[in-house]
């Protein structure tokens, strides 16, 4: 499976469409997380609109909570607290984001995330059909695409899933674009859409088969 990786358009979706053209065939595109700047809601079909392929999206801490509605009335699946199957991979969604100093209009606590994930990566390790996890945040782990000039602000409730998972998909520090393995945990932070950046993730069907990512910029 192809996959193109968006996050954080933060409402300027200027370069999306030349990022498609990048991106060629891709079989599914995810979204993870500030798809608008602070709202509005209605951006939310402005966007999805504008693709030709399944769209699998969650919202960010600069979302307003009520995107959640604009995202279930939209043409895409909205991702944020579920789990979706594509042949054999599972894809888990949560939205918003670890508590910020900024108190950002979607922000979670930190138990509240760990619950969340426990139950839905649990059912995944106990699917039998079930042969990758990718686990779509906008946050990222703690210690791992998270770090800032005064220290690494990722959650610590995401970072108990990491080597649990196959993928990781974040967003949220812009500055953190890239991809970094921990034990069998690929993250990547696909950059800023807004500014032309974007990953394809390709995950082959045959087990033990590595996932390849390729960042592109527009």
């Amino acid at each position: 499976m192809k996959i193109l990786a968006i996050s954080d358009p933060h409402g300027d979706y200027s370069k999306i469409k030349k990022i498609m053209e990048r991106a060629g065939d891709f079989d599914l595109a995810v979204i993870v997380g500030d798809i608008t700047n602070f709202g509005p809601d209605e951006k939310v079909e402005e966007l999805m609109e504008m693709f030709y392929k399944p769209v699998l999206a969650i919202p960010g801490n600069c979302d307003q909570k009520s995107i959640l509605g604009a995202l279930d009335a939209s043409k895409a699946i909205n991702l944020h607290g579920k789990a979706e199957q594509i042949g054999k991979i599972r894809f888990i969604g949560l939205g918003g984001s670890n508590p910020t100093p900024f108190k950002t209009p979607f922000e979670l606590s930190e138990e509240y995330i760990e619950n969340t994930l426990e139950r839905m990566v649990c059912s995944a390790e106990n699917t039998d059909d079930c042969g990758t996890i990718v686990l779509l945040t906008h946050a990222p782990p703690h210690g791992t695409r998270d770090e800032l000039p005064f220290g690494h602000v990722g959650s610590k409730a995401i970072q108990k899933f990491v080597d649990r998972v196959d993928l990781i998909v974040c967003g949220h520090i812009h500055e953190a674009k890239g991809i970094e393995i921990v034990g069998k945990t690929v993250v990547v932070n696909p950059g800023e859409a807004c500014k032309g950046s974007c990953a394809i993730i390709t995950i082959e069907e045959a087990e033990n088969k590595p996932i390849d990512v390729e960042f592109i910029e527009v």
